[in-house]
């Protein structure tokens, strides 16, 4: 059964660029263009076994996400990795479980969201 992937990213390209890969290599991304159309979706019940998520987005940006996620006893246990362009020292302050800078290394890419299914 493929794995189901949450990738929430505001650049369209990106945000379709990784969408293509995970399915090319098996996985069943669903895809959100900001934080609040990702949380609205986890509520309405999708489960993902893995996260992949932009901090830097309009409306709800990825800091916010992760406050509402990690408050949530049904959602914090989701494991998120972070691709950001922002600082490690930034991101780290979503308590990710992994974090992988833009550009993004889609080889990288993939064998964190595989280590997380």
């Amino acid at each position: 059964m493929p794995c189901p992937v949450l990738v929430v990213e505001d650049d369209p390209d990106v945000r379709e660029m990784m969408a293509m890969l995970l399915t090319m290599e098996g996985f069943e991304p669903t895809t959100a263009a900001n934080g609040r159309e990702a949380l609205d979706q986890l509520l309405a019940g999708l489960h993902p076994h893995v996260i992949v998520l932009d901090l830097m987005m309009p409306i709800m940006d990825g800091f916010q996400f992760r406050e509402a996620q990690r408050r949530d006893p049904l959602l914090a246990d989701i494991p998120v990795i972070v691709v950001t362009a922002l600082s490690a020292a930034s991101a780290c302050r979503t308590h990710a479980d992994a974090i992988i800078p833009k550009p993004v290394d889609y080889d990288r890419l993939i064998a964190t969201v595989q280590a997380h299914c």
